[in-house]
Order: C-alpha cells, then structure tokens, then sequence
C-alpha cells in the first residue's frame, strides 16, 4: 500500500482551504509538535493551556510538511490546509492520513460511568478464545495483539488513536476493544471513526467539572449511538439512561439486563469471593458460565461483553471460553494477599454509585461479615460528588475517609466536603488524612469475615499532590501495611 497521503486529500475530508502545493505528501500526523517527525502534518489545536500554532516553527524545524491551521501565519515556510477549528479537523486529517483504519477492524467502542475497562478486557479474552488477534485501548492498558502500546489518557487524542488503530490494522488485529470516554466524545477524539458496535454501560454522576449537568454528561455519551458513528448499539437498559438511549437512538439495538425481557441476560447467580457464576440466556439459548471476577457488577459486564460479541459474530462456544478464561483486571474488584485470613480488595470506583454498587456488591459476598471501607474524593475535581461519596461510603460498617488524590486542595477540605454527606448512615466514621495511615488501620480492624475495600485509585501508581506525583500503588501498600503489622 502507498502510504503518500496528498494534502489535497486532507483538505477535501475536512473541509479547509490549500494553501501553497496541493500534491504535498504526508505520511504522519501529530498535534504535537515534540513528537513530528520528517513527512508529517502538525495540527496547530488551541487548548486550555497553549495554543499549537505557537508552535508551528517548531514542528517545521522537526521536519512536518504541511499544517493545519485556524489561521495560516506570515512567511510559512510549507503548505497549510486551513480549516475553521482545527480540533474538530484533527480526527478526519488523522483518519484520512493513516488510510481509515477504523474501516478495516471489527471496533467495538464502550462508554459509560462504570464498567467500560472490565468490558473492554472481557472481550480482549473473548477475542483470544474465538483465534481472533485482539487490541485493547483503555485506562487500564493498550495492546496490539497481546503486546503493550503506551497511551496517555483513556481514549487518545484524534491523532494518536488513529495512529494506534492502524498499528493495529498493521499487526494484524482482526477485533478491537474501545473504551471511548466523554471527554474523547465532547473533545472530537473519535471523530471520523466509525465503530461495528458502540456499547452502553451505565451513567451515573461524575465529570460534571468538565459536563456542567447531568443532562450534558448524557449527550455526550449519547453522540456515540448516531448512524454516523456506529452500526450498532449494545445498551444495559436496567440503567435509567440506557433505557432512554435505547428509546433514542436509531441504530439497533440489542439490549442487555439482570432478568427476561433482554435480549441478553442471566439468571441463577451464585457469587462468591472469587467469582460469579450464572446461566447466560440469549437467542432462546442457555449457556452456564462461571467468570472469575467477584461482584454482581461484573455479572452485567459479562453480559454486555458476551452481546458486544455475539453481534459482532462471534460464537457462543468462544464467547462462554473467553468469559470463563479472562484474567483479572488491575484495579478492579480485585483481591490482593495480605497474608493471614484478612481479605483486602482495591477497586477504582471513585463516583458515589460506584462506591455504593461495589459496597453492596461486597456485602451479598460477606456473609455476617463487616464491610470496612477506606475512600476518598479528588481535589479539582467535581466537588459536588464529594458529599454524595460520603453518603455512599456510610453505607459500609466502618468508612475510613482519607485523600484519594488532592492536587492543589487541602485534604483535609477535601475530607471535611465528604463528611457532609455522611448523615445518618450506620457506618462508623473514621478520618485519616494520609492515605498510608488510612489503609494500614483498615487493615488493623479487619478481623476474619471481614473484608477491606480500597477504594477510588484502582491500577493507578501514583498520588498526585499540586506540585508533584509520589509513587503510591494501592496494592502495594496493602500488602506493606499488613505484613508491616
């Protein structure tokens, strides 16, 4: 295949205006100027905190050909194509420039609050099951046929995801997992991709820093389930936005819930510390299945994995295997070995129904057990969430508040905003605001039955304060606070 993408082709996907030579050859594409290299486009994107066409002269000198700009300044030295917001451009020149490699995967895109990185990595081993070579793009990790990519957000920015999409295309990949996020939807990431199947989760409050409203946070989930973005929608209608999205949109649907009346669901759970296992019923077919991942929540992210695949073409013979092989997911609802019979699991719930569902989900696993809870709420983030995460963490027997990661704020502000909501709940309350300190007396107070839930960073390696990031692994520290004791 010819790799030469001519700016003429860029400029006819995103509607801008040439600006010296037309048949210019473009190869690569970054709206960052320290990672241009010889035969790329730059795309000048003005954001929060710089504008990229400082930084043209800089691009150039790395070697790009051509820019994209807003406004082509004096004395440029290549060709432009000038388009009216160059971040909604970025996502069709980068598409057009790596040859539509969306086009040529079977892309299975995955939102919501909760639940997108489970059901990412419940199709990753569905797809190694089924003999297919799989890539995975998400907040936990990036793969391209089982080897590690780096990222540096959820969904990349329009110019590394399709980047990344035709390595994948490149290496191989027949299916893709997504985790497309709000922000990658509102901020045009994922403009001009096109997805086999877009994959509804849930929504539940969080990112209203950046959405302002609820109703806003919907849209921009929503703008995933339209003719233009995907053939189809996989939607958990048991959530009260996914059923109004099923209402909604016009692609269609394959709904997925806990009982009948779904086209997927499940019947006869059985869950325990290690597990969950349940009869998958669909396509009047009946298929027990024993997934090793703890929580009725991964029971519905099992579910909607097993649809994303049934409708992207996948058998049930390689769809049941994959469940019933998947590993576990860092960071999520996962168990960590302290030593001794305490039983500690780390989880990155970090919205109010997320603490919530994980607590309850905990508690159906305990048995007369205690519940002891150890959460916090970001700094510089939603502070309306932080009562709410209070309110939630108080559904525990013991809520041990402490930071999660403050950045510029005080944690004890912080802490102070997530007491508000505590109430009346029946927890016992107890506040640390050092998040060592935090974990080492959840620990101390977890007897045998009891089980400790780390709550709010999950995978995540690092605690971030205003001027620095300190290494700091949930797990890790578990399991030094225990056998510290």
């Amino acid at each position: 295949m010819d790799d030469r993408v001519t700016l003429a082709e860029v400029a006819a996907r995103t509607g801008g205006d040439i600006v010296g030579d037309p048949t210019t050859p473009v190869i690569g594409v970054s709206h960052d100027s320290r990672t241009v290299a010889p035969g790329w486009l730059f795309v000048a994107v003005r954001g929060g905190r710089a504008d990229g066409h400082r930084f043209i002269d800089r691009a150039v000198a790395a070697g790009a050909t051509a820019v994209c700009v807003e406004e082509a300044p004096p004395g440029l030295s290549v060709p432009a194509v000038v388009v009216p917001d160059t971040r909604r451009a970025m996502g069709p020149a980068a598409a057009t420039v790596y040859r539509d490699p969306a086009a040529q995967l079977t892309l299975i895109g995955i939102t919501g609050t909760n639940g997108k990185t489970t059901v990412a990595h419940l199709l990753e081993s569905i797809a190694a099951a089924a003999g297919l070579a799989s890539g995975l793009l998400g907040t936990v990790a990036a793969r391209i046929d089982g080897k590690e990519a780096a990222i540096e957000r959820t969904t990349p920015e329009a110019t590394d995801f399709q980047r990344l999409l035709r390595a994948m295309v490149n290496a191989g990949v027949e299916l893709a997992a997504v985790e497309v996020s709000s922000h990658a939807l509102s901020l045009s990431r994922v403009d001009a991709t096109r997805f086999s199947v877009a994959a509804f989760t849930n929504l539940t409050q969080d990112h209203l820093d950046f959405h302002g409203t609820m109703e806003e946070y919907y849209r921009a989930k929503a703008s995933l389930f339209v003719e233009e973005r995907a053939d189809r929608a996989v939607i958990w209608t048991e959530d009260p936005a996914g059923r109004r999205l099923a209402g909604e949109t016009a692609l269609p649907v394959t709904t997925v819930g806990s009982g009948p009346g779904h086209d997927v669901w499940a019947e006869n759970l059985r869950l325990d510390l290690r597990g969950s296992a349940f009869t998958l019923i669909a396509d009047d077919s009946r298929f027990p299945v024993r997934v090793p991942l703890a929580g009725s929540f991964n029971v519905a992210n099992a579910l909607i994995a097993a649809a994303c695949a049934t409708v992207a073409g996948i058998s049930w013979e390689a769809i049941t295997a994959g469940l019933e092989s998947v590993h576990q997911v860092p960071g999520r609802f996962e168990f960590v070995d302290v030593g001794g019979d305490k039983d500690v699991v780390v989880d990155y719930a970090h919205t109010p129904d997320g603490v919530g569902a994980v607590i309850r989900a905990a508690r159906d696993l305990v048995g007369r057990g205690r519940i002891i809870v150890v959460v916090g709420a970001g700094g510089d983030r939603d502070k309306v969430k932080r009562p709410l995460m209070g309110q939630a963490a108080a559904e525990a027997d013991v809520a041990i508040i402490t930071s999660d990661n403050p950045r510029s704020e005080e944690p004890e502000a912080i802490i102070a905003d997530v007491l508000t909501g505590v109430g009346g709940g029946a927890a016992r309350i107890v506040t640390e605001s050092d998040r060592r300190t935090a974990i080492g007396v959840a620990i101390a107070e977890a007897t045998s039955g009891d089980l400790v839930l780390i709550l709010g960073k999950g995978h995540e390696q690092g605690q971030e304060f205003a001027d620095e990031v300190i290494p700091f692994d949930d797990r890790r520290v578990a399991r030094e606070e225990a056998f510290d004791r």
